[in-house]
């Protein structure tokens, strides 16, 4: 291979298209948008509207709860990672690994909410670690190596009376069976 007979994958490149520029271009004239009205002009296209009829958005309706605001923001960080970075020299086994551990070997760019440790991968180093979650498989894979996982998250206990009208039926059910 040389220099001169490097090329791109045929179709990988493609020019502009040249808006504007004469009938024969098939894109002058109005280049596209349609004749007149407020959508030929710059700087006022309403999105979601759809000329006075109910919007589609509007028309569906509202329904759930998302916890996106209060949701923990976890980094992942894979079994395999952590055994690369032990390797290179980057973290040290003899240490509790935790989430400034890795942010100082460079396994992610901050902590943010905690991490959560996956199973993928292999780990060969007996390390102690300390995260904010880890699967059942990372865990399994930890003590096999002769580590331990210490696990961050806080507990949520089960309230003393079921919350809610279908749980404390449930509940008045099974006690009647019992």
């Amino acid at each position: 291979m040389k220099l001169n007979e490097i090329a791109d994958n045929p179709g990988a490149r493609k020019n502009r298209l040249r808006i504007g520029r004469g009938i024969g271009s098939g894109m002058g004239k109005t280049g596209g948008r349609g004749g007149k009205g407020q959508t030929a002009r710059t700087g006022v296209r309403i999105k979601g509207f759809e000329g006075g009829q109910m919007p589609l958005h509007r028309r569906l309706p509202k329904r759930g709860f998302r916890n996106t605001a209060f949701q923990a923001r976890l980094n992942e960080v894979s079994l395999g990672k952590l055994q690369a970075a032990i390797d290179a020299g980057k973290l040290d086994a003899k240490a509790t690994v935790d989430a400034e551990a890795m942010v100082k070997a460079g396994l992610m760019r901050r902590a943010k909410d905690g991490v959560k440790l996956l199973g993928t991968g292999e780990l060969k180093a007996k390390v102690d670690v300390a995260v904010y979650g880890a699967t059942k498989s990372a865990v399994a894979a930890i003590e096999k190596a002769g580590g331990s996982v210490k696990i961050l998250k806080p507990v949520v206990e089960e309230d003393a009376e079921p919350r809610g009208k279908n749980k404390r039926k449930s509940a008045k059910s099974a006690a009647k069976e019992a």
